[in-house]
């Protein structure tokens, strides 16, 4: 799918910044769960396309701010009108919730796994009111986690966000329901987000580049060699 295209004079929610986490896409580093049947050079290709397409995405809607919170370093991949931030140290948890605490007002944070996003799919965090009728907007993934969080101003939520990260335990099936159950917990109202399939295995990979088929993350699947991806038939479960 072509990155949509929002006007920039759209009205958005005050203040509010678009993140995204993730690692630089060297082989060996990233998508390692597509080895095999990918070669790490191939599975890097995949993530680095994935996350050529997130980026751009972004970079066509109405945004205050935009930072991309790296491991890594940056490469052509990136777009203008980011502000790069190193991770910090530590789990999953620690560093979403360290993303959170480098920005001020609302907050959209994504990762690098769904490069079928687009405008539609962001509509109700994008709309101008949108966290003033939520504290927090999340966006659930297929395999049990979620691929979107978002968090009004910390002047307008009963905790730190930190503590809205901190502890909940990350990449497993239920890491979704128990990061809701957190913010239901911390008496948020909450927003849900389409439903989409994080790029973990092949079947996700073949699955999400027939849902965008003009994106570059199709064009860089289509270019491996023929059934390298239908031949693993196995999905596993999320690191």
């Amino acid at each position: 799918m072509k990155n949509a295209q929002v006007p920039a004079a759209r009205p958005v929610p005050p203040d509010l910044t678009l993140a995204v986490i993730a690692k630089e896409p060297l082989p060996g580093r990233v998508k390692t769960r597509l080895c095999p049947p990918c070669t790490p050079a191939q599975a890097a290709g995949l993530a680095r396309a994935a996350l050529h397409d997130t980026l751009a995405t972004l970079a066509a809607l109405p945004a205050r701010r935009r930072v991309l919170a790296l491991d890594g370093r940056p490469g052509p991949w990136l777009p203008p009108g980011f502000d790069v931030i190193p991770q910090v140290p530590g789990t999953l948890d620690v560093r979403l919730a360290a993303v959170f605490g480098a920005c001020e007002g609302p907050v959209l944070l994504l990762g690098m796994d769904t490069p079928q996003i687009d405008a539609a799919a962001l509509a109700p965090v994008l709309a101008p009111h949108a966290f003033a009728h939520h504290e927090a907007w999340l966006g659930p993934a297929s395999d049990g986690g979620f691929w979107a969080l978002g968090l009004a101003a910390p002047s307008a939520l009963p905790v730190p966000r930190a503590a809205l990260l901190r502890g909940v335990p990350m990449s497993r099936p239920d890491t979704g329901a128990l990061q809701r159950a957190r913010l239901h917990a911390a008496g948020l109202r909450t927003g849900t987000l389409p439903t989409l399939t994080d790029v973990d295995t092949a079947p996700d990979a073949l699955s999400v580049a027939a849902l965008a088929p003009h994106s570059r993350f199709a064009a860089a699947v289509g270019a491996l060699p023929q059934g390298l991806l239908t031949s693993c038939t196995t999905t596993g479960s999320h690191p």
